[in-house]
């Protein structure tokens, strides 16, 4: 069975805990993997990128110049794209990059990450965390204690609390999510995923099936 470290929010290790099969013994499906990290990156671009071509670019209608007898080249609008000024040809207009893929693959990606990760001792679990008001050295000095100071981190917790939030989002490499709001390509980044105890319930109660 999969285990992780069991630590105290002081840092001291206090021994091992089981890690549900449902979630961390699974078959690494490579391939529902890709394309659940490609699904949350291109749902991430904005698609805002917008360049006007000749029929929005605002000139006059007018032909700049005569159409014979002035010896140049004749000239229609001063919108044509090889004006300096005018329209730009093939370039970047706004558009919708979102990919859906289904839920079940979505949720066997989950389950392939967090079966990498345990597999590759990489998942720590942290018993007590609670602070009566924020405070960044106190997350340091647990995260130095425990080791996992120099390790890209992904601090899942079952609730929000503003007190562990705010000690948390000044800390460079600590991401800070809930359960519920957890996924493949946030797992499969981090170097460390932390859960609390807390918050391991909640993930085998909510993904497990």
């Amino acid at each position: 069975m999969a285990s992780a470290r069991l630590f105290d929010f002081k840092g001291d290790l206090k021994g091992q805990v089981d890690l549900p099969a449902s979630l961390f013994e699974s078959v690494v499906n490579r391939a529902v993997l890709y394309d659940a990290v490609r699904m949350y990156l291109a749902n991430r671009r904005s698609g805002t990128a917008k360049a006007k071509g000749r029929s929005e670019v605002i000139f006059s209608n007018r032909k700049p110049w005569r159409q014979k007898g002035t010896g140049r080249a004749r000239a229609g609008r001063r919108s044509s794209p090889i004006w300096r000024g005018g329209g730009v040809v093939f370039g970047p207009h706004q558009r919708d990059y979102r990919i859906a893929i289904p839920k079940k693959m979505k949720r066997l990606a989950l389950k392939s990450a967090l079966t990498d990760k345990g597999q590759g001792e990489d998942v720590v679990v942290v018993d007590g965390v609670s602070m009566e008001e924020p405070k960044t050295k106190r997350f340091n000095e647990f995260l130095s204690t425990s080791g996992l100071g120099d390790r890209k981190i992904l601090f899942v917790v079952d609730n929000f609390d503003e007190n562990i939030f705010k000690s948390t989002r000044n800390i460079p490499g600590v991401e800070f999510m809930l359960s519920r709001n957890i996924n493949a390509y946030e797992v499969l980044r981090a170097d460390v995923l932390l859960l609390t105890k807390e918050a391991l319930l909640s993930l085998e109660e909510v993904f497990s099936s």
